[in-house]
């Protein structure tokens, strides 16, 4: 059903960037200023030290609890839920076996700091990728060459260069997700030659993000991921290491219960599925759909948000089905194309850089995802089910 001069969504009302994309509007601030977190920036910058001398549950604590009421800022409050969600993470994975417990000290900041943003307290995509990064030139761009890591865990090229390539794929998204107010308006309008060319600079935006996502062998080795990089990303969700999930200790709304949340997984990221809403690619009633459903809920809200707007508002494939017009049809189908081979080529990593590793240690099992999914077969579903929308 079409709608007659339509108000276009306006990117800002989303926290969503014409030049960035999903990554913030400001660059992700790289220290707190309060000398009252002094002592979260020092474990911070200690981190890879501790995690290597497995000194890191001893060192957490003993550390002070600290207030989030003096993190005035949004930028303050997501740079405390990275420091806090490294922490939780390097605790609870920085041993012999995992903590099954996370202390008072820790547990009761990150929670709170984790309400301020309406996002679990555990570390997800947001904190991993979009708030970890600064340029080395601050007037040169967000990408390959010019961005560093504000937060490792272990350190070292390959974990650098790894979250690396999705801050880079998140920069040249933001050429796709600009075009989406136009496209939706194009739709809803009838509009073919404007729907045409958004749909264009989207299949463009898609090469671009490929090219960077090919590039992830050149620094970042599937050996060195596996067991450097991989092991602290895990979450406490369908995880065979902590079945139950883990205790966080003085959280009182949690009630001493064992909590379960997924953990870092690029499919947190908004770019794909708001695209998939934008393009009208529709996903079979599995669970599949409803572990998508759940990523949602470890996006920033606001993205979250503009999604479902998406989703909701969308008249874009059944434009192109009813038109004519081959122009509409090759850029529609360029966008397909686009989505299929970005999801291809992931899916050809995680084969490479998990399921054909060995798995040694039980807390890094090679057939569960980060995210605790059966990802093989999650990934090759969701790659076919993307090029069957091809018109």
């Amino acid at each position: 059903m079409r709608t007659l001069n339509a108000e276009p969504l306006r990117l800002e009302d989303y926290e969503v960037h014409p030049e960035r994309g999903f990554l913030p509007a400001e660059d992700p601030l790289p220290y707190l200023e309060d000398p009252y977190y002094a002592p979260w920036e020092q474990i911070a910058g200690e981190l890879p030290k501790l995690l290597v001398a497995g000194k890191v549950r001893a060192v957490i604590e003993a550390m002070p609890r600290l207030s989030v009421e003096r993190l005035r800022t949004e930028r303050e409050r997501r740079r405390a839920m990275m420091l806090l969600s490294y922490f939780g993470h390097a605790y609870v994975w920085g041993g012999e076996r995992p903590a099954e417990r996370i202390p008072a000290n820790l547990a009761v900041p990150w929670y709170e700091v984790s309400q301020l943003l309406g996002r679990p307290p555990v570390l997800s995509y947001a904190s991993y990728a979009l708030d970890n990064w600064r340029r080395l030139d601050p007037n040169a761009p967000i990408e390959l060459g010019n961005i560093v890591l504000l937060q490792n865990f272990l350190a070292g090229l390959d974990e650098e260069w790894f979250i690396l390539v999705h801050v880079d794929i998140e920069a040249k998204a933001a050429r796709a997700i600009r075009q989406i107010p136009t496209a939706l308006v194009a739709a809803e309008q009838g509009d073919k030659a404007t729907l045409t060319s958004a749909l264009e600079e989207v299949a463009a935006a898609l090469e671009t993000m490929y090219a960077v996502l090919a590039r992830m062998p050149e620094a970042c080795d599937p050996y060195i991921y596996y067991r450097r990089v991989r092991p602290y990303i895990h979450g406490w969700k369908n995880n065979p290491a902590l079945p139950n999930g883990v205790v966080y200790e003085g959280v009182e709304a949690y009630g001493g219960q064992p909590q379960q949340f997924r953990g870092e997984t690029g499919a947190q990221s908004a770019i794909i599925p708001t695209l998939d809403g934008l393009l009208g690619i529709q996903h079979a009633d599995d669970p599949l759909k409803t572990y998508l459903m759940e990523m949602r809920l470890y996006m920033p809200p606001a993205h979250r948000r503009f999604l479902e707007a998406v989703e909701a508002r969308s008249q874009v494939r059944p434009m192109v089905l009813s038109s004519s017009s081959a122009a509409l049809r090759d850029a529609y189908n360029a966008c397909i194309e686009g989505i299929y081979r970005f999801r291809a080529l992931h899916l050809e990593y995680a084969a490479q850089y998990i399921y054909k590793q060995q798995a040694k240690d039980p807390k890094n099992p090679r057939r569960v995802g980060t995210g605790g999914t059966p990802f093989m077969r999650y990934l090759k579903k969701h790659r076919d089910e993307s090029i069957a929308h091809k018109v």
